[in-house]
């Protein structure tokens, strides 16, 4: 009895070890089990992480429309790109959607257009090209960056055209833009080459002019009116030795309805141009200003008054609209210091099928804007009198057809150079654009 006892108990504690050892090995399966499901969950989060991306990145959010220039008031017939739309609506896709890259936009234009100018020694005709390319890409809700290739004599601030010819020569193709932006609410700021900030007409500033520099504008609502406060540093010419040439402006602009189909605008500028090294400049930012010396006889201290009138009573498609601009130059040396223009327009060019038809009359004497950033439409960039048709059409999506009508002569037969003092010259011009 004794010994079985014995052997009961040398059982028992020979058993109870292994017994241990089993669940010791049980507990360790169990938790490297756990660690392994812990790293499955964490490795089904992260797929789940990365197919979330590529959704966004192959189907992106529509982001905000980019910043674009403030309102511009209905541009003389003679500008290059006909005012009533540069870009037609719905021309630009979504952002993002070319390139599968969120917060990229990309778009453009291209213009084959051709030209007949009648009066001078010798009637001629030419064609010419126009190709631009932009790429905008937000960084963040406040920051973008962009820029913008063109066509171009990179010398000519004033045209992105090419004429054919040239024996099949390659067309020149520059650094049209360069920028930061900064947006808050009301408030947009450019550092760089940037477009165009001021509410303009052709007067003063021609369309393909980018200023460099620093340019800060802010808008805000004033009851059922709007108000614009525009300004800029605008850097012309840096010299190691003589003062930089730069110049100082500021704009502000007011908006507001007068009924339910009729909308009133008033703007005033002040540019103060300080012209002191002229080393860059050439014969083409000289033009029709008065040189003396091999620097320009005035000085360019600019007010300029913008007034707009629109009613839309009509129709949509054809509404109405007057645009007045008067400029003094401050500065001027001599009695030619003034310019006007006035238009009167019907119709838009927003959708197919829409047409715009305009009227402009012009004087603009010798030294009262300085020509190296007006209009190059005519023969003349100072010292002209005008008379100007326009008619624009837009056949289908992305496309327009614009056809111009400039009638002009010298305005003061003393600073005509080579051209006949009194007689009018004649310059029609078909253009056929496509924007995307």
């Amino acid at each position: 009895m004794k010994i079985r006892a014995l052997l009961l108990a040398a059982t028992a504690l020979s058993i109870a070890p292994a017994a241990q050892a089993q669940e010791d090995r049980l507990g360790a399966l169990e938790r490297k089990l756990a660690e392994q499901q812990q790293r499955i969950e964490q490795l089904e989060s992260l797929v789940a992480r990365q197919s979330q991306l590529l959704e966004q990145v192959g189907t992106p959010a529509p982001a905000p429309a980019p910043q674009v220039a403030p309102p511009v008031a209905t541009a003389p017939i003679a500008a290059s790109t006909p005012a009533a739309a540069p870009q037609l609506a719905g021309a630009a896709p979504a952002p993002g959607g070319e390139f599968g890259i969120a917060g990229l936009d990309v778009s453009g234009d291209m213009r084959v257009r051709q030209e007949w100018n009648y009066g001078t020694a010798r009637d001629r005709s030419r064609s010419a090209v126009r190709a631009r390319l932009r790429a905008t890409y937000k960084i963040d809700d406040h920051f973008a960056v962009g820029t913008q290739i063109a066509t171009g004599d990179p010398d000519d601030p004033n045209s992105t055209d090419v004429t054919l010819g040239n024996f099949v020569d390659d067309f020149a193709v520059s650094l049209d833009q360069a920028w930061v932006r900064y947006t808050n609410g009301g408030l947009t700021a450019y550092a760089g080459k940037f477009p165009q900030i001021f509410q303009r007409t052709d007067t003063l500033w021609d369309g393909d002019v980018s200023p460099q520099g620093v340019g800060v504008s802010y808008g805000a609502g004033l009851g059922g009116a709007r108000v614009d406060a525009r300004g800029i540093w605008f850097v012309i010419d840096e010299a190691a030795v003589a003062r930089d040439s730069d110049m100082l402006g500021g704009q502000l602009a007011l908006s507001a309805p007068l009924g339910a189909t009729l909308k009133a605008g008033l703007t005033g500028s002040y540019y103060h141009y300080r012209l002191g090294s002229v080393a860059s400049a050439d014969a083409g930012d000289f033009r029709g200003n008065l040189i003396s010396g091999g620097r320009y006889l005035s000085d360019f201290h600019l007010i300029e008054g913008i007034g707009t009138l629109g009613w839309s009573g009509l129709s949509e498609r054809w509404p109405l609209a007057f645009t007045a601009d008067y400029v003094k130059n401050l500065g001027a040396a001599v009695a030619g210091d003034t310019a006007f223009n006035l238009e009167l327009a019907a119709g838009r060019t927003a959708k197919p099928g829409d047409w715009r038809i305009a009227y402009n009359y012009s004087e603009v004497q010798v030294d009262s804007v300085l020509a190296a950033f007006s209009h190059d439409n005519i023969d003349l960039s100072t010292n002209y009198k005008l008379h100007g048709v326009g008619i624009g059409y837009v056949p289908a999506p992305h496309l327009q057809l614009d056809l111009l009508w400039y009638h002009y002569r010298p305005l003061d037969p003393a600073y005509a150079g080579a051209l006949p003092p009194r007689e009018w010259l004649d310059r029609i011009r078909l253009a056929f654009m496509v924007s995307f």
